[in-house]
């Protein structure tokens, strides 16, 4: 089969690569997701890769000194591969290879191999497709595995025998997973049988290579899809295990408790319908596992989870840290969403005081449209009535929010007086009582008791100062 790329906006790039392999007498192949994405018309990717039977960092720098001999080309001996960047592309070479692997670690050892040793090692049928460059065949399609048939049955299944695959890079586990949520495939029966059977080794892999595929599930259009596969197959409960402690229903005196887990990968859907913020979404996701620690029985009442949205923002800062994703403001955002996760609801009352809608402001601050985007996609009941009564009360709730806001401004609050302000007034010097004052200030303010008013706040500081015994300064 010829893959025709006389319409390809890179085909003068892939002759002159083709011209430059011929002059060193090397073979080159195009190889992976690019080809994989070709076939499938899915948007082009930018990294490109190419395979010869050669000495690949060679060619990468003939070709890079043919393109322009002032390119950067970085080279990576170890691995026995050169990229450089061209026109917005990544462009990868490598030199064709076959792969043996020791029992404790997915760094194999490696063989100079042939394109088909090159292709028996890669992870599925659907990324062991080369096309190739080179002057007798340029075009050619070369498919040892029937990947082809594979991408149009859409079923996702490795080269050689699976156990031995997974067995062998363990990550790929986590990659079948991520392609069958990005891609929408299906894993092959054998090849979903040999990751259940293999899942303990994806404990040789380093938690960040696991993120990277996590994350990218996390960021597909239905990550359920894949955080379904991780639990079935056991992955799920090695890496989050906060989050399949959440599954089950228990009874008691015939009252039951929905399952927390399937309701978490509902949310997680909805809210990806509306965002493509990555950290809202893992918010969603984590927006419920402080309930498996704080879940109770409590006879006349039923199931309570209380303060689970406060000990699951504790929660966050652990798992973050055991998951090596980043620790500074990503995860304050998360922690903080958690936290809030159930405040908007406890606010849809017409009683609701004007205080409390002034501390959510205070709280959430700008990150209060992504709260209620959270809330709105916490609503998973299937009856209609109630979910249209659900989002009825959220707009209440966001537009008495807005009144106060519009009143008070309190969303980014700055203290209207300052510490320094303080401190002149009284002929202070720092220490406790400056702290005081704000946080008094602060809290009248969020009680309604001052507006947020300068001159309003500077009568407070001074009636609530002589309580500490401060007097004014005579200079003043």
């Amino acid at each position: 089969m010829n893959i025709n790329l006389a319409q390809n906006k890179n085909l003068k790039l892939f002759k002159l690569i083709s011209e430059v392999a011929e002059k060193n007498n090397q073979t080159v192949f195009i190889v992976g997701g690019y080809v994989r994405d070709l076939l499938m018309k899915r948007k082009a990717p930018t990294d490109i890769d190419f395979v010869t039977e050669g000495n690949g960092i060679d060619l990468a720098k003939a070709v890079s000194k043919e393109i322009n001999p002032t390119l950067k080309v970085s080279v990576f001996k170890n691995y026995g591969t050169a990229m450089f960047k061209f026109d917005g592309l990544d462009l990868e070479f490598v030199g064709a290879r076959k792969e043996s692997y020791a029992e404790d670690s997915r760094k194999p050892s490696v063989e100079i191999g042939t394109l088909e040793d090159d292709q028996k090692r890669r992870d599925f049928t659907i990324n062991a497709l080369a096309i190739s460059l080179n002057k007798e065949n340029f075009g050619d399609l070369i498919d040892p595995f029937d990947g082809i048939h594979d991408i149009k049955k859409r079923i996702l299944r490795t080269p050689l025998e699976p156990s031995q695959t997974y067995s062998d890079d363990p990550l790929r586990m986590m990659r079948a997973i991520r392609f069958a949520s990005t891609l929408n495939f299906k894993i092959e029966e054998n090849s979903l049988k040999a990751i259940k059977k293999e899942v303990e080794r994806i404990k040789i892999v380093s938690m960040e290579r696991i993120m990277v595929e996590f994350n990218k599930i996390m960021l597909s259009e239905k990550p359920s899809v894949g955080l379904k596969l991780m639990e079935q197959t056991g992955i799920l409960h090695l890496v989050i295990p906060e989050l399949t402690a959440l599954k089950g229903i228990e009874e008691v005196e015939g009252q039951t408790h929905k399952d927390n887990f399937w309701h978490t990968l509902e949310v997680v859907d909805n809210i990806c319908e509306n965002t493509d913020n990555l950290w809202l979404r893992w918010a969603a996701l984590l927006h419920d596992i402080g309930k498996a620690p704080t879940k109770k029985f409590v006879e006349g009442t039923g199931w309570t989870f209380h303060g689970h949205e406060f000990l699951g923002s504790k929660m966050v800062k652990n798992l973050f840290y055991r998951l090596k994703l980043p620790l500074g403001t990503d995860m304050k955002y998360v922690q903080k969403l958690v936290k809030l996760s159930s405040r908007p609801i406890a606010l849809i009352d017409d009683g609701t005081s004007d205080s409390a809608l002034r501390r959510l402001l205070f709280d959430a601050g700008e990150d209060l449209e992504d709260l209620f985007i959270l809330n709105k996609a916490d609503i998973t009941t299937k009856n209609s009535s109630k979910q249209a009564k659900f989002k009825k009360n959220f707009e209440y709730v966001a537009l008495k929010i807005k009144e106060v806001e519009e009143k008070d401004q309190v969303r980014n609050f700055q203290p209207p007086i300052s510490g320094e302000e303080i401190m002149e007034l009284f002929n202070l010097k720092p220490g406790r009582e400056i702290g005081i004052l704000k946080e008094k200030v602060k809290e009248a303010i969020l009680e309604g008791e001052i507006g947020n008013d300068k001159d309003q706040a500077r009568e407070f500081v001074i009636k609530e100062a002589k309580l500490l015994g401060l007097e004014i300064a005579d200079s003043v």
